[in-house]
This record gives structure tokens, C-alpha cells and sequence, in this order.
């Protein structure tokens, strides 16, 4: 006798009806990581804490997190959002310069409520929750790069790379202080943001050395840092589009994504799929590694001589490069680790940058650091530095579009920029070329500018 079969879950409902399918299919619409309805109901409730004065983060220690993360993740996710729905804009950053920009204007002019804008900063500043970021940002990404793609990497791009960054700094510097910007100015503030390695790898350690070492508030530091990063980026896009219709005219002059004459495929990306050899455990493991390399920044930080101390996140960079380059740690953590970094930059970046935006970066700072002088000074740096890949490239035997190419991701906003210059110039397979330059030719850039700021103060 056959015994019928079960009738799936699935098949219990209508598939004409609402529930459930066409209510999970509008939970899986979302603004940034929020499903709608989860958008909708934490803007109803904290607005309802608002208005009737009971808001549960409020006082003098603002504790309840689950708020604050509430606040952060609604204010951040829409203003991104905003950024990624706006042509043009979208395609430079907008993301990040709405989550980052429209926060500092709207509570410069006190259009946010005092309550959250109070909150905000109180909570940023006291938990220092930015270096948890910080931390899972620079060891995740240096730990999921391919050790090979690393090694190689570095041999054939390093000679076009290094002399482009050092004709950018002096061209770059030149032009600035002939603009009456001031040489040191012009460097540290200008030069070394545009290629420090985009916003959570660059602008935002970069402005937190800046702040230890000067002695200065960390938001203003990063509103100086922010803007070149940003027009940096949008300078290499706009070049990076006209190389790839050079590269049609004069096609002797590109390897269409090969970087070297007489090879093919030389470098793949890491495979992103977690493997089965790999659980929640190692992921983890991942974050704690970060945590424990940061905190051994820390620790080098405290020994003397005093003169020579670098900030806790120069030395972590460090020590994650060469953990890296010793395969000291196995590679389901290196997995773990890159895991924590995407979790971090997909979940954690734009709420960062709304606490930020308000609670660490004065309007009026920023507006400052908007001139057309600055603006010059910055696409002339990014020509140069992209120039000189192109004929140095050439020389050593690389192809001159694909190593201007990849020096124009040396001044792009981190992995959203190489994301967009790689597009614009139709070479996305060049992707491990210009993570090397984003990460590795970033932090070399931070490293170096915090030690030459750190001898000259």
C-alpha cells in the first residue's frame, strides 16, 4: 500500500496570498542591512521616545546600547541610502559622503533633536567603539588577501607604485603651496589622505594618528582628511574612464586587465565562499586575533623611548602584515578574519560614519576644507600619480594603461573606489592589483606620514 507523501511547508500557503511570501519578499527589501518593516517600526519607536521625553540612552551615561545601535544603524543606512539613489553622486561615494556629510550639517544647524545629538556623541566618545572598528578593518583585510597575490603582487607593481607616490607628493606639494595652501599643510592634510587607502583603511586611522600626535580633537582632524579622499577618488574615476577609451584607439598600449605582456591570468582573487572546514567559531577566532594585535598596538605604544611610540593602529598594522607574511595563522582563521572584516565593513561602516558625522565632525570645519585651491592641489596629485604609473609602467615592461590604472586605485576611497575605477575602466579582473595598492599602499602611506608627523612635532 503507498503511503502518500507530506505536503511541503512551503506548499501549506497560497502562493497567491500575502502571508507569508509576500511578506518575507518585503522583509527582503531593506535600506542598507534593515529590512523595511524593521526600518519602519524603529523609526516609530524612537520617535515615540522622542517625543514623550523617555528616551532610554539619555543622561549622563548613555548605556542602553541596543538604542544607540538602533540610532546609529536608522540614521546611518538611510543617509547612505540617499547617496546610493542620487545619478552621479552614487557613483562616487555618494554612500559615504551622505552618511558622513548630511549627520554633521543637520546637527551643526541643530535639526537633529538634542536628544540624539547628545546621546550620539556621548556614546561615540566614551566607548571609543571606533577602534573595535579600526581593528576589524585592518586585520581582517590584510589577513584574507592571498599571501601569494601579496608577494607577487608587490614585485610587479611596486617600482611604477613607489615612483608615482613619491611625483604625486612633490607635484602635489608643489602645487599647493604655490596656491598658498603651505607646504606641511598641503601634505599631510591633502597629499597623504588621497592615498591613504580610502575612509575606514585611511581617513579615519590616519585622523586618529593625527589626533595623538598633535594633541587634537580626532572629528576635526577627520573633516580636514575626509574631503581629498573623497575628490581624490572621484579625480581617479573620471581619469580611469578616459584611459579605458585610450586604451581602444592605441590598444598596444593595454593588456585588457593583464598587467604584464606574455601572460594570462596571472593572479585570481581569493575564493570568497566559506568553506565547510570552517564555523562560527573561527570567525570568532577572527576577531579576537584583531583585538589581540590591536591591544598589543596598544601595549608598544607605552614603551619607551617616548619619541618613537606610534599609534596603537600603525603598530597592529604592522604586526598583521607580517603574521601575514609568516603564515602565522592557519587559514580557516585567516577565513574567520576576513569574515569579521566584511561583516564590519558591510554592517558597521555607515552607522560609524553617522556617529562621526555627528558627534566628531564640526559643518563648519568641513566647509573650510572645501576651496578651490584644495580642489586643485588634488587633481594634480592623482594626474600625476596616474601619469607616472603610465610611463613608468611602460618602462619596466608592464602595461602603461593597467599600471596607471592601478596607481589610480593607490587615490581611490578604499574597496568602494577600486570598486568604481575598476568599473569605469572595464578591468574589474584587476581587482587583487588594487586591493595591494588600496591596503598595502595605503597603510605604507599612513604609516610613513604619522612617523615623518610624529619626528616633527
Amino acid at each position: 500500500m503507498n503511503t502518500p507523501k507530506p505536503t511541503p511547508p512551503e506548499s501549506a500557503s497560497s502562493p497567491s496570498g500575502f502571508w507569508p511570501h509576500g511578506w518575507w519578499k518585503l522583509m527582503e527589501r531593506r535600506v542598507g542591512i534593515l529590512p523595511v518593516p524593521v526600518l519602519v517600526v524603529l523609526v516609530i519607536v524612537l520617535g515615540a521616545f522622542i517625543y514623550t521625553g523617555k528616551f532610554p540612552a539619555s543622561g549622563k551615561t548613555p548605556n542602553d546600547v541596543c538604542t544607540m545601535l538602533a540610532v546609529l544603524a536608522v540614521g546611518g543606512f538611510v543617509c547612505a541610502e540617499i547617496g546610493k539613489r542620487i545619478p552621479v553622486i552614487k557613483d562616487i561615494g555618494g554612500a559615504a559622503i551622505f552618511a558622513t556629510f548630511i549627520p554633521s550639517y543637520l546637527a551643526f544647524h541643530s535639526y537633529i533633536p538634542p536628544v540624539i545629538t547628545q546621546t550620539v556623541t556621548d556614546f561615540t566618545k566614551q566607548t571609543n567603539f571606533l577602534y573595535l572598528f579600526i581593528a576589524c578593518i585592518i586585520v581582517g583585510s590584510i589577513l584574507s588577501m592571498d599571501r601569494t597575490v601579496l608577494i607577487r603582487g608587490f614585485l610587479k607593481i611596486f617600482i611604477p607604485l613607489a615612483a608615482g607616490s613619491v611625483a604625486a607628493a612633490l607635484v602635489g606639494t608643489g602645487v599647493g603651496t604655490l596656491l598658498g595652501l603651505g607646504a606641511k599643510n598641503t601634505f599631510f592634510y591633502i597629499i597623504v589622505p588621497i592615498m591613504g587607502g580610502g575612509v575606514g583603511e585611511g581617513a579615519i586611522p590616519l585622523s586618529v594618528g593625527y589626533a595623538e600626535i598633535l594633541h587634537l580633537k580626532q572629528g576635526e582632524e577627520f573633516a580636514r582628511v575626509l574631503p581629498p579622499v573623497m575628490f581624490g577618488s572621484l579625480t581617479a574615476i573620471l581619469l580611469s574612464g578616459t584611459l579605458n577609451f585610450v586604451g581602444k584607439k592605441f590598444p598596444h598600449l593595454t593588456g585588457e586587465g593583464r598587467i604584464q605582456p606574455g601572460e594570462n591570468d596571472e593572479l585570481h582573487p581569493q575564493e570568497e565562499a566559506i568553506t565547510g572546514h570552517m564555523d562560527v567559531g573561527h570567525i570568532a577566532a577572527g576577531a579576537s586575533i584583531a583585538i589581540a594585535l590591536y591591544l598589543l598596538g596598544v601595549a608598544v605604544n607605552t614603551l619607551p623611548p617616548e619619541t618613537f611610540r606610534l599609534p596603537a593602529p600603525v603598530v597592529m598594522l604592522f604586526l598583521a602584515v607580517a603574521v601575514k607574511l609568516v603564515s602565522g595563522v592557519p587559514p580557516q582563521l585567516q577565513h574567520g578574519a576576513g569574515v569579521v572584516y566584511k561583516f564590519f565593513r558591510t554592517a558597521v561602516t555607515y552607522p560609524l560614519l553617522f556617529a562621526i558625522g555627528v558627534a566628531l565632525t564640526p559643518w563648519d570645519k568641513l566647509m573650510e576644507a572645501l576651496h578651490p585651491a584644495n580642489l586643485v592641489t588634488i587633481v594634480a596629485t592623482v594626474t600625476t600619480l596616474m601619469a607616472t604609473g603610465f610611463f613608468v609602467g611602460r618602462w619596466v615592461k608592464l602595461y602603461p594603461i593597467e599600471a596607471a590604472i592601478v596607481n589610480a586605485c593607490h587615490s581611490g576611497q578604499g574597496g568602494t573606489g577600486d570598486v568604481a575605477i575598476l568599473t569605469a575602466a572595464n578591468r574589474m579582473q584587476m581587482m587583487p592589483f588594487a586591493q595591494i595598492a588600496t591596503r598595502i599602499g595605503g597603510a605604507i602611506t599612513v604609516t610613513l606620514a604619522l612617523i615623518a608627523l610624529k619626528a616633527m612635532t
